[in-house]
């Protein structure tokens, strides 16, 4: 079907400067891709139709990168896509009961959404915030040491439109699709809003200052170019 002209003029004046950036143009491909995933919500038949043409590279190409990686959806997502942790930490911490619990109460599974095109659910395999675990995200923002409780009033919240927080970043949630965009490259202005690290995080760092704890120079240990490493057999030692 493709895309409206207007649609399509934005995306290839978009295209155009994602392009740029990079010295091969196929190299664009998985912005790009969040780039047609901020307009479709999912990465569409025109989406990646579009890629190709940009790039000057097959569909199937396209395809292939496109499932590979999770963070790209061949199906709609919710406005909001809520993931729950399942990996092993966030898992013993409770995660497994959170997703259950969260999922019968949504009704819906993994990469699934709900009717009114609100929320969809990732069973997510880490967050890289294991020391908040367990660990929901919502448009990828950090809502940590979560509970069921927590995670039914989020998703309550997020249907209802009410304003959402996340523990960690910006004041606020934004949408999916506003989301891809800035994974596209075109940054909301957000990033440097609220907390980036909490106590948690911080832990090791404080005790090193406390302790007065320094990292050694970055060449400490480097053998000499002609120098063998300590440890390592020259070929006389091996035919000894």
């Amino acid at each position: 079907m493709g895309y409206a002209p207007e649609t399509l003029a934005r995306l290839e004046r978009d295209a155009k400067e994602i392009i740029a950036r990079y010295p091969k143009p196929r190299s664009a491909l998985l912005p790009l891709l969040h780039l047609v995933q901020s307009v479709d919500g999912h990465i569409t038949d025109d989406g990646i139709e579009f890629c190709a043409e940009q790039l000057g590279i097959t569909p199937a190409q396209v395809t292939g990168v496109a499932t590979f990686y999770t963070m790209y959806k061949r199906r709609p997502v919710g406005e909001y896509h809520v993931g729950v942790c399942i990996n092993t930490l966030c898992a013993v911490m409770g995660g497994d009961q959170i997703w259950e619990e969260l999922s019968e109460y949504v009704g819906v599974g993994h990469d699934e959404a709900t009717e009114d095109g609100r929320i969809s659910l990732e069973r997510l395999e880490c967050n890289a915030a294991c020391d908040f675990a367990p660990v929901m995200m919502v448009n990828w923002e950090f809502f940590d040491n979560m509970t069921p409780e927590k995670a039914r009033k989020l998703v309550d919240d997020l249907r209802a439109g009410r304003p959402v927080a996340p523990t960690r970043g910006p004041g606020s949630v934004c949408t999916w699709k506003e989301a891809s965009r800035v994974l596209a490259g075109f940054p909301d202005g957000r990033a440097g809003e609220g907390p980036q690290a909490g106590p948690e995080t911080l832990v090791g760092l404080e005790l090193a200052k406390r302790n007065g704890w320094t990292a050694p120079p970055a060449d400490a240990g480097r053998p000499e170019p002609d120098e063998p490493a300590s440890g390592s057999k020259t070929q006389g030692d091996i035919h000894k």
